[in-house]
């Protein structure tokens, strides 16, 4: 089989890399400025953070494992075809952190399945594994970048490095994977 991407192995490690910077955009900030709204058009940040976790869940759902909601109560509040008005509440700082651990481990369990043979039609499930986690990371630096700018620009808090990889660019000020390299 030809091989379009790096192994999975790598791309689960540059899922990590993206969790972990999507992590130091928050971790420091105050309940508040997690769930404030720049304006009432504008989704805060713990919607992102959410939404970031939710869409995951919901590529490994379609494209590989037809898995319940980890939180179902909050696939209406972080699903983008809602409009804001319609969302309802934002969750917990404590639940959004649950929330997205969990979708991270079912990522990487349905993954490592797939990378260690565990299921059948290995071979196609794993292009559409690469395929998935570059679009899952890709979301996630994504709304990263709107994160990035409420924390900078609105907030007033400093910016952490970009992370350090090689597959990484910027595409229009974007963090973005490229997978072939």
């Amino acid at each position: 089989m030809h091989n379009y991407f790096k192994p999975l192995s790598e791309l689960l490690a540059e899922y990590d890399r993206a969790l972990a910077y999507t992590e130091d955009l928050w971790r420091d900030l105050d309940p508040d400025e997690v769930l404030w709204r720049p304006h009432e058009n504008s989704s805060a940040i713990g919607w992102h953070l959410g939404h970031q976790a939710h869409v995951a869940h919901f590529m490994v759902r379609n494209l590989t494992a037809a898995e319940p909601s980890p939180d179902p109560e909050l696939d209406g509040i972080m699903d983008s075809a809602n409009p804001e008005q319609f969302r309802g509440t934002l969750p917990t700082i404590d639940r959004l952190r649950s929330f997205r651990k969990t979708v991270a481990e079912r990522v990487h369990d349905r993954v490592g399945a797939i990378a260690a043979g565990n299921v059948a039609a290995t071979d196609q499930l794993t292009v559409v594994a690469g395929h998935m986690l570059t679009a899952i990371i890709n979301h996630e630096y994504q709304h990263d970048q709107w994160i990035a700018e409420v924390r900078s620009q609105s907030l007033g808090h400093y910016l952490p490095e970009d992370p350090g990889s090689e597959s990484l660019c910027r595409v229009d000020g974007y963090l973005l994977l490229n997978p072939l390299r």
